[in-house]
C-alpha cells in the first residue's frame, strides 16, 4: 500500500505539471550564415508562460533582433510574420544585442497582449488568450520558429522550428508500475 501511494503521488504530481517542452537546433537561414545553437521552450498552460532558453555561437554579424515567427503554411518550412516580440520594442524583451555568441533565458507572460505583434494579436481575435492558443497550436504543429537576426543578415541569420519533446521512458515506466500495482491490489480484494 505504501509503495502504491508513493507511486500514485508521483504520478499525480507529474500530471499536474501541465507543461510541454519543445526543442530545436539553430541552423543557418541564409547562404553564408555561420551560426549555430540550441533552443528549449517550456510552455506552462497553468501559468500561461513560455520559458525560452536559447544559446548560440559563431554568428557572422552582431545580434540585432530575435523573436518567434508564426504561422507557416507547412510544418518545418517557410516563413511567417512575427508573433512573439514585445510590441513596444519589436523584439523579445532583454534579448542581448551586439553579440556574436550568447544565451537568452526568459519567462514570457503569455497573458500580456504587449508581448505579441499587433498583426498577430489582431489575427488571433485581439485577445492574449486567442494569441496564446494560436501560438502554442502552431508550436505543436511545427509551424512557428525562433529567429535571430544579425547585422550581416537583417532578415535572419539562424532559426529553428521546434518539436515537442517525447516524455522520458521513466515516465512511462512509472505509469505502468502504478497501473500494475492497482491491478494487483484489485485482484487481492
Amino acid at each position: 500500500p505504501a509503495l502504491l501511494a508513493a507511486t500514485l503521488a508521483v504520478a499525480a504530481t507529474t500530471a499536474q505539471a501541465h507543461s510541454t517542452t519543445f526543442t530545436g537546433a539553430f541552423a543557418p537561414e541564409a547562404t553564408g550564415a555561420s551560426g549555430s545553437g540550441s533552443l528549449s521552450l517550456e510552455y506552462d498552460d497553468d501559468g500561461h508562460t513560455l520559458l525560452i532558453n536559447a544559446t548560440w555561437a559563431g554568428l557572422s554579424g552582431m545580434t540585432t533582433n530575435a523573436h518567434i515567427h508564426c504561422c507557416t503554411a507547412m510544418p518545418n518550412t517557410g516563413t511567417a510574420g512575427v508573433a512573439l516580440a514585445q510590441a513596444s520594442i519589436g523584439r523579445l524583451p532583454d534579448f542581448p544585442l551586439g553579440v556574436l555568441a550568447g544565451s537568452y533565458v526568459k519567462i514570457i507572460d503569455l497573458t500580456d497582449t504587449g508581448m505579441y505583434s499587433a498583426t498577430f494579436l489582431t489575427a488571433s481575435g485581439g485577445t492574449a488568450a486567442g494569441a496564446e492558443a494560436r501560438l502554442v497550436s502552431n508550436l505543436m504543429s511545427g509551424q512557428a520558429y525562433f529567429n535571430i537576426h544579425t547585422s550581416t543578415f537583417a532578415g535572419g541569420e539562424i532559426r529553428t522550428f521546434v518539436t515537442a519533446a517525447v516524455p522520458e521512458p521513466e515516465t512511462y515506466a512509472l505509469m505502468a508500475a502504478g497501473l500494475g500495482l492497482l491491478a494487483l491490489r484489485r485482484r487481492r480484494s
